[in-house]
């Protein structure tokens, strides 16, 4: 009996040695495996295969912000008014004296041009003053030119008379016409001075061939209509600056009466000294200025709506991207663990960078550090070459020197790749008994049974 059990003993061991546990490990005896040892150097030429990981897309890069920006409409108007207790005397600015020089034909002008017609001199004369008033004349149009016929347009904006009477006599002589004529400014609508406040009819005065001044300007409009002749004053706003002469001043120097005026002067009478009082022109400037804090207001909050709705459309693309990793609808390059690791699982490599041995590790929590054999660490990677397309090179780390760990911080992965870490020699003869034990329980009871 004793030796049939101990008969049974050995062939349950040789079964259970070669049939019953297989211990996974890596060999380079068939030709098929090469088994290299991670150095400062192998790590480098593991390295030199080109590798360019997958990035993520777009949206993740792009922001909500920029687009057209904030619109408006130009700088606003200096204020027009400061608080303050009533002085005094009112302060005296004088607008700067002014020589514009020649008047300048604008766009709105009409110039009257009288030619040469055939007839006796009354006849001519009858002719011309019938011109005059039927207004037969040319206006001048938005691009600067008037047209005369049999001539064409005729560029005039920005001359002087003088200097308008050479360009159309060029043009009648080009185009071979009697070139007598006269040429005359028969309407000036181009350069204007606004007139307003505490005067008998606020009126818009043109600037002729002579020079407007202040005491002719207030006279087309009625001259002065006010009793308050000691907190009164004229107020003139030039080219964004406010000029103000007290009235008392202006009735007893000359010199301020002839004050000259350019296109574009707004002068308004003030009977008061605050400047919160409603001014006609003034107010206008308010207003535009509050239009156009009102569109810029208006763009901001516009600009506000764009980008919220482009963030919201990067984050459904954001979460929709999020959602496809999730149901694994991306194609994603991995890393295989196996062996005495945790778990087994696959490593995705990151977007947009690459992962190294020790990325690989650690994410997956490391190897068992009861069963693993820290010397025994291969990274497993297809290697190709002419004549053994089969070849597969075995990186080896031999991690039971704890100061190799920093190859596996350099040791670069590459799409499917294979991480194996091999049992402990107690490892495999105790999983061996594992199986053995049961074998041994069995054929012992068949003995005894014989």
């Amino acid at each position: 009996m004793l030796k049939k059990l101990v008969l049974a003993i050995s062939v349950a061991a040789v079964s259970g040695c070669g049939v019953a546990y297989i211990s996974p490990k890596v060999a380079a005896s068939d030709g098929k495996v090469r088994v290299l040892s991670l150095t400062a150097d192998s790590v480098k030429a593991a390295n030199s295969s080109a590798y360019y990981p997958k990035e993520l897309p777009s949206v993740f890069f792009a922001n909500a912000g920029g687009g057209r920006g904030v619109r408006g409409a130009g700088a606003t108007p200096p204020p027009s008014l400061e608080r303050q207790n009533r002085p005094s005397a009112l302060e005296m600015r004088v607008p700067p004296a002014v020589t514009p020089g020649p008047y300048e034909i604008g766009v709105g002008d009409v110039l009257l041009l009288a030619t040469k017609t055939p007839g006796n001199t009354v006849e001519e004369l009858s002719g011309l003053l019938a011109a005059q008033n039927s207004r037969q004349g040319y206006t001048v149009q938005d691009d600067g030119a008037i047209a005369v016929p049999e001539v064409g347009r005729v560029m005039v904006a920005g001359l002087t008379l003088e200097e308008a009477e050479a360009q159309l006599f060029q043009n009648l002589v080009e185009n071979q016409i009697d070139p007598t004529f006269s040429l005359e400014i028969a309407e000036f609508n181009s350069k204007r001075v606004t007139i307003g406040g505490a005067v008998t009819a606020p009126q818009i005065v043109p600037v002729t061939l002579t020079p407007l001044t202040l005491d002719e300007a207030l006279a087309a409009a009625g001259s002065i209509s006010t009793k308050d002749l000691d907190y009164a004053s004229i107020r003139i706003y030039r080219e964004g600056t406010l000029y103000q002469i007290p009235l008392n001043a202006y009735l007893r120097q000359p010199e301020l009466q002839k004050t000259r005026l350019i296109d574009g002067d707004n002068v308004y009478v003030d009977t008061e000294y605050e400047l919160d009082k409603a001014k006609a022109y003034f107010e206008e400037q308010i207003t535009l200025a509050e239009f156009r804090q009102q569109a810029r207001v208006q763009a901001l909050n516009e600009l506000n709506s764009e980008v919220s709705l482009r963030r919201a459309a990067l984050e459904e693309e954001r979460a929709n991207f999020r959602d496809q990793l999730e149901f694994d609808a991306v194609d994603r390059d991995y890393v295989y663990m196996t062996g005495e690791v945790l778990k087994n699982a696959r490593f995705a490599l990151p977007f947009g960078r690459k992962a190294s041995l020790a990325d690989a590790l650690y994410d997956s929590d490391g190897f068992e550090n009861r069963t693993a054999n820290p010397s025994q660490v291969y990274v497993l990677r297809g290697s190709p070459e002419p004549g053994n397309p089969d070849l597969v090179t075995a990186w080896h780390l031999n991690a039971s020197n704890a100061s190799n760990f920093l190859l596996a911080t350099k040791m670069e992965m590459r799409p499917n790749d294979v991480v194996f870490i091999a049992e402990q020699p107690i490892t495999r003869w105790n999983r061996v008994v594992q199986q053995l034990v049961p074998s041994l329980l069995t054929s012992s009871a068949s003995l005894a049974a014989q």
